[in-house]
């Protein structure tokens, strides 16, 4: 039914507007930034003054950090860690989760309160070092991603989510032969992909941006994420990432750097349009009902 605003509601709504589109901008002026600089050319770049679109454009940057195979390596080892990190969390996860959903198991409040508790405390940065460097997983990618296999937040919302499921949709798989497992993968799975999908955007991006543990885990420089190279770049300033025989004078650190951060953010900026539709849906279903 349709009804004319007050003017109360029209003030409030345009406000909230306002309010909005300021703060929208707010957050993509800094992106724009970053991209303007990075095609912007190294002599307007040395002028100074805030660039947020390239009067001279120039593609020294990316040709400078193309030279040479390092980002390229770097991209890779993060594109695999994400998604083989994010499918070894979405199946642990998911195994683990299932059988928490069943109020008839044994143990089960136990195991939740155990979960629980790891969200509260920890065991420390040390312990867990030496707990992964006694496993042999040190200097190796399965540092990256076996430690952080599941976590207790996605775990509690996914079992939630796996409660809602309908008992009779089980029972019938069962009467036609189907196994635990095969309940799992053939009915309870598919029906939660909105919750999957939302798990698998968490998980990706948490991998994508791996950084503190590539730095404590990693030594060797060819198996760093594309995070830990930028940090390289951006923090510690070491720009010379291309090949010795390009000219340096002609290049600017400055947008080098941007360059770095425009490769390494654009990848997983591809993800969210897939998996957004998802993403509230996913959510709420999974922590209105404990």
């Amino acid at each position: 039914m349709s009804y004319d605003k007050t003017l109360g509601n029209r003030l409030f709504d345009i406000f909230n507007y306002s309010f909005l589109f300021i703060f929208s901008i707010a957050c993509f002026l800094p992106f724009l930034y970053v991209l303007a600089v990075s095609f912007t050319s190294p002599a307007e770049v040395a002028r100074g003054g805030i660039i947020l679109f390239p009067k001279e454009w120039s593609l020294a940057s990316y040709r400078y950090i193309f030279s040479t195979d390092t980002l390229i390596r770097s991209l890779m080892v993060s594109i695999y860690i994400t998604v083989v990190g994010t499918f070894i969390n979405l199946l642990f996860t998911s195994l683990m989760a299932y059988p928490l959903s069943k109020t008839h198991i044994r143990g089960r409040q136990f195991i939740l309160l155990a979960v629980l508790f790891t969200m509260l405390f920890s065991g420390g940065l040390i312990p867990t070092y030496f707990v992964v460097k006694a496993l042999g997983l040190t200097n190796t990618l399965w540092a990256l991603m076996i430690p952080s296999a599941i976590s207790a937040f996605n775990l509690i919302v996914l079992k939630n989510f796996f409660q809602q499921i309908p008992d009779g949709l089980e029972d019938s798989a069962k009467i036609d032969g189907c196994s635990d497992l095969g309940v799992l993968f053939r009915i309870v799975l598919p029906l939660s992909m909105p919750a999957m999908a939302t798990f698998a955007l968490f998980y990706a991006v948490s991998h994508w941006n791996q950084f503190f543990n590539a730095v404590m885990y990693i030594n060797d420089n060819s198996k760093w994420p594309i995070q830990v190279l930028l940090r390289e770049i951006v923090i510690l300033a070491q720009s010379r990432i291309g090949d010795a025989s390009i000219d340096d004078t002609e290049i600017q650190p400055l947008t080098i750097r941007m360059a770095v951060i425009v490769f390494a953010t654009v990848p997983i900026l591809f993800v969210y349009p897939f998996l957004q539709k998802h993403f509230t849906k996913g959510v709420l279903l999974g922590s209105v009902k404990g």
